[in-house]
């Protein structure tokens, strides 16, 4: 190996510097969502996805529904009005600051009606209240000393008064919202007072995205205002998002229908709220944090008394009890829905058991003093005897999925089996606040048997099954050929069982991508399984995919999926380990590299490595053993992570320094895959 203090040759430079230029920009953090796909939506939109009509058997499962739930029921309807101070003016348009709209709760205009049931045949009719519910907006008081903003996200801005100015608690997804509101609802209605504390519930980025709207960094780097957050928060809120980003970014895609048009063929809600806005995700680090159950932070006079609940519902969570206001801040752990234990975009399985425990503990903690409860999705619950006897129905449904799943898994079931077979009971199933709009009981089962149990299970044809393409080609053959599958596969569509449908013929557009008949009845199969589903994320996976199916992938420009402030704060580690995540294990094959990278403004030093195919690397001071080192700041790399710069104009500008062998960098760089966006999710 060279010394890697030898300076680069001219003629090596450049070939190292054409590649190096790629190492950061594919740093995806799509997860969040940002600015990037929410704007794809307006092109789908206006083509439509070749919707059809309900058939009798979608009208017939959801007239079911229409029955059997409570409809009489119309508590929600006052609460969620409750309090209701000022609306922004109608349509309610929130614009964004690099063009059209952040926020648009006007092309939801259908969505009209009170507690009745009047759901069009193509919408669920659960579905259908839960969506006209989230159609109220505005500034609400929840009690006096704290407001609420809702209806202008997926999520919910809080406001708590302290003794000098503004405690607020989640500033919403996107900047451009964030600042609209607070200068349009908050300020004229509640007072122009100073922002002293801005709390975190959690580390997912539609309650920390929106911070730079009401923020400025300056002042929270001058002392005035001070960021509370769980412990593990930055980590966790980072760290999500980067190592299946990519993949994570598609799959919100289908969860929140971002290229579905916004009628009732198409998307009528998010299931935790309206859907998410449009704009830049920001990010200012926390300066406090909660750490322990029972913690007691005082902020701006106001004394707010922790219960840390981190590994439930994100990573990074807590919830917190105002004595002052006699309020429960439940974050997202109690809601008025069945949240995921298992989210359709991706992530982390959340444990039910650790959620149901920590709902006893508020209980426990808080449950005799608590006048109103206020989380970070949906409207507040008051009174008493009524947040106890909800939080109490959150705490044993999560119980319930836990340990009715593993029970079954130890009499032998498999995880299909139990989520085909288990219910919630009456008791629990005929609470609003216990249905499916966002998780579901079927795919929540599912996931708690593989947090114990893993992907296996148990029967041995499942261990290594053959790949969909293979697997789809060997089902058309044994079932007598394509033509032959469609044909009865149309038996079982008209007689509306559509989920046979598409796992019959699922097999056949595997088998041949190009079979426009079978992509056609699998996206008819798909379309009414989507009118008939209670949840929102499934509604939306199934349009989604029916329209792909139809249409083809439709890859919309987006500008970038990065958030500025997420890729300053991604730790080094996390970014290297990304790069192990893109290395592709056949190009660097049999081959080795070794180099120093040495951030010049924090001092930090790795020794990075390739072999046998996989990356390694170690902190420490540089090594005279390596191939080559590079020199860059950390903000001048953040520059190239965000596609502002590259590496060679680093170079050129003196502000990257390159010694050792180019050659064995720029082979290093060849071997990384930039991930493509748009890849095949209902296809081949």
């Amino acid at each position: 190996m060279s010394d890697a203090n030898d300076p680069v040759h001219p003629s090596k430079r450049r070939e190292f510097l054409r590649g190096v230029a790629t190492v950061g920009i594919a740093t995806g953090v799509g997860a969040v969502m940002g600015e990037a796909l929410a704007q794809t939506g307006s092109a789908a939109m206006a083509s439509g996805i070749g919707a059809k009509p309900p058939t009798k058997a979608t009208r017939d499962a959801n007239a079911e529904y229409a029955n059997r739930l409570a409809f009489d029921d119309t508590q929600d309807f006052a609460d969620a009005k409750r309090g209701l101070i000022a609306t922004l003016p109608e349509p309610g348009i929130i614009p964004s600051s690099k063009g059209g709209a952040a926020w648009d709760l006007g092309q939801f205009a259908f969505i009209t009606g009170g507690p009745e049931n009047n759901a069009p045949a193509s919408v669920n009719p659960s579905l259908w209240r839960n969506a006209k519910l989230n159609m109220n907006h505005g500034l609400f008081e929840v009690v006096d000393g704290i407001w609420q903003v809702r209806g202008y996200d997926i999520s919910v801005m809080s406001i708590i008064r302290g003794n000098t100015g503004w405690i607020v608690v989640d500033p919403l997804m996107t900047a451009d919202v964030s600042s609209v509101v607070w200068k349009q609802l908050v300020i004229p209605h509640l007072g122009d007072k100073p922002i002293t504390h801005v709390i975190y519930t959690h580390s997912h980025a539609d309650h920390y995205g929106g911070i730079r709207g009401i923020v400025d960094e300056a002042d929270l780097k001058a002392g005035k205002v001070k960021v509370v957050a769980p412990a593990g928060f930055t980590e966790a809120a980072v760290g999500e998002n980067v190592i299946a980003g990519n993949a994570m970014s598609r799959r919100a895609a289908y969860m929140y229908g971002n290229l579905l048009p916004r009628n009732p063929v198409g998307v009528v809600d998010g299931g935790l709220g309206k859907t998410t806005s449009i704009g830049a995700i920001t990010l200012l680090p926390p300066t406090d944090f909660a750490t322990t159950t029972g913690q007691k932070l005082t902020l701006d006079g106001v004394e707010i008394v922790v219960l840390m609940a981190p590994e439930s519902e994100a990573p990074s969570e807590f919830m917190f009890y105002v004595p002052k206001y006699k309020a429960f801040c439940s974050a997202e752990d109690a809601t008025h829905t069945l949240h995921n234990l298992y989210t359709l975009r991706g992530a982390k399985v959340r444990d039910a058991l650790l959620w149901s425990k920590y709902l006893q503990a508020s209980i426990d903690m808080f449950g005799g003093d608590m006048e109103v409860l206020f989380a970070s999705h949906y409207w507040p619950t008051w009174g008493n005897a009524q947040i106890v006897t909800f939080l109490k129905s959150q705490r044993d449904m999560y119980r319930f999925l836990h340990d009715q799943t593993m029970r079954l898994a130890n009499t032998g079931y498999t995880p299909l089996e139990i989520a085909e077979s288990l219910r919630l009971p009456d008791s629990l199933a005929k609470l609003w606040a216990c249905r499916s709009y966002y998780g579901t009981v079927f795919h929540d089962l599912v996931a708690q048997y593989n947090l114990r149990l893993g992907f296996f299970d148990g029967v041995p044809a499942n261990l290594h099954r053959l790949p969909p393409v293979e697997n789809g080609k060997r089902y058309v053959e044994f079932m007598g050929g394509a033509a032959a599958v469609l044909h009865k596969a149309q038996a079982y569509y008209d007689k509306g069982e559509y989920r046979w449908v598409a796992e019959v013929v699922n097999h056949v557009v595997f088998a041949d991508a190009q079979n426009t008949a079978a992509k056609h009845l699998l996206a008819d199969a798909y379309e009414q399984m989507g009118y008939q589903s209670e949840s929102a994320s499934w509604r939306n996976f199934y349009l989604t995919g029916a329209m792909e199916l139809r249409n083809g992938v439709h890859k919309v420009p987006f500008g970038s999926s990065q958030s500025p402030d997420t890729i300053k704060a991604m730790p080094l580690e996390m970014f290297l380990d990304y790069q192990g995540v893109r290395l592709n294990g056949d190009r660097a094959a049999g081959k080795r590299v070794s180099f120093n990278l040495t951030m010049t403004d924090t001092n930090e030093t790795y020794i990075v490595g390739v072999e046998n195919s996989a990356l390694h690397y170690s902190k420490g001071q540089p090594s005279t053993s390596t191939d080559a080192s590079v020199s860059i700041s950390r903000a001048d790399l953040n520059e190239v992570m965000m596609g502002n710069a590259t590496m060679e104009k680093q170079v050129m500008a003196g502000k990257a320094k390159i010694t050792g062998d180019a050659n064995k960098l720029g082979e290093f760089v060849s071997w990384l895959d930039n991930f493509e966006f748009w890849f095949n999710i209902v296809t081949p």
